[in-house]
């Protein structure tokens, strides 16, 4: 049995399909097929039954499942002991949501990238949290706390909302959204501050436009879809768009920010690359 081929089969469980397996782990689906099966020859096992819904694990997959996980966690464990120690060279792996990475991180990660350039960096975007204890990210940004008892954790900053309309749009009439088309989060996202905000404040306003993707939002506001909230970070840095004045001092009309987090594994704290990028993001976050 070839232990590289675990990780094959665990990354099939938790994805549950041959190709999201394969995206995750950066090898084609004909590769992750053979090697599961030279596996399953191996154990003398079958380890999923196949599907039209996916890879299901059998009774015997579910027994193999635990030890998989604690081969690949001390396995992690070793990694991280040996990622680079003090010296200010290697990678970085930073994951984040798809709009935070191209407008907030990439100006600051070039910029970082100049001043250490034998520190090389990846940034991976994303609406699904990255796993930092699965080494799936070296450090991850989310607009939410880390639950996991093995991440370092610090609030990074605050972001601030506003409502945006394109600029050469006419002033809307805001009252309780009569009248008014907004551009939004997809229904699944219905419990983000924003979307809750939006509802109470204009209970009568159309959705014309949902999106998963806070660029995409901005750009079909940007075309005239509709009135969005934006963070003010995406929104103020996009030319053809305007923040709306709802006068803030009026009950409801105070938008919610959010909290940024920015976290890693506590086995990396030692790192000098990563304390290092923490330090030179924090400033130009500030």
């Amino acid at each position: 049995m070839e232990w590289s081929d675990l990780r094959i089969f665990l990354a099939i469980a938790r994805a549950g399909t041959l190709g999201a397996a394969a995206r995750q782990v950066g090898l084609t689906q004909p590769t992750m097929g053979r090697r599961l099966r030279a596996l399953e020859q191996a154990l003398g096992q079958t380890l999923f039954q196949r599907s039209s819904e996916g890879f299901i694990l059998t009774d015997e997959g579910q027994e193999v499942l635990p030890h998989a996980e604690r081969i690949e966690e001390e396995t992690l464990a070793v990694e991280r002991l040996g990622a680079g120690g003090g010296q200010l060279l290697g990678q970085l792996r930073i994951a984040s949501s798809d709009w935070f990475g191209a407008h907030v991180l990439t100006p600051i990660l070039a910029a970082f990238g100049r001043a250490h350039p034998a520190i090389g960096i990846e940034l991976i975007t994303d609406q699904r949290p990255f796993s930092l204890a699965r080494r799936e990210a070296d450090l991850a940004f989310r607009i939410a706390p880390f639950d996991e008892p093995e991440i370092v954790q610090r609030k990074c900053l605050h972001m601030a909302y506003a409502l945006y309309a394109p600029k050469d749009a006419a002033p809307p009439l805001l009252g309780d959204g009569s009248g008014l088309v907004l551009v939004t989060m997809d229904a699944a996202f219905g419990d983000l501050p924003d979307m809750i905000w939006l509802q109470r404040r204009f209970p009568k306003a159309r959705i014309g436009f949902r999106s998963n993707n806070r660029d995409v939002q901005a750009r079909a506001c940007l075309n005239g879809a509709g009135l969005a909230v934006l963070p003010r970070l995406l929104g103020d840095g996009m030319p053809g768009l305007m923040p709306i004045d709802l006068g803030e001092t009026r009950p409801g009309n105070d938008i919610p920010g959010r909290d940024v987090w920015v976290g890693y594994h506590r086995d990396l704290k030692r790192v000098a690359r990563l304390r290092t990028l923490l330090d030179f993001v924090a400033q130009r976050l500030a």
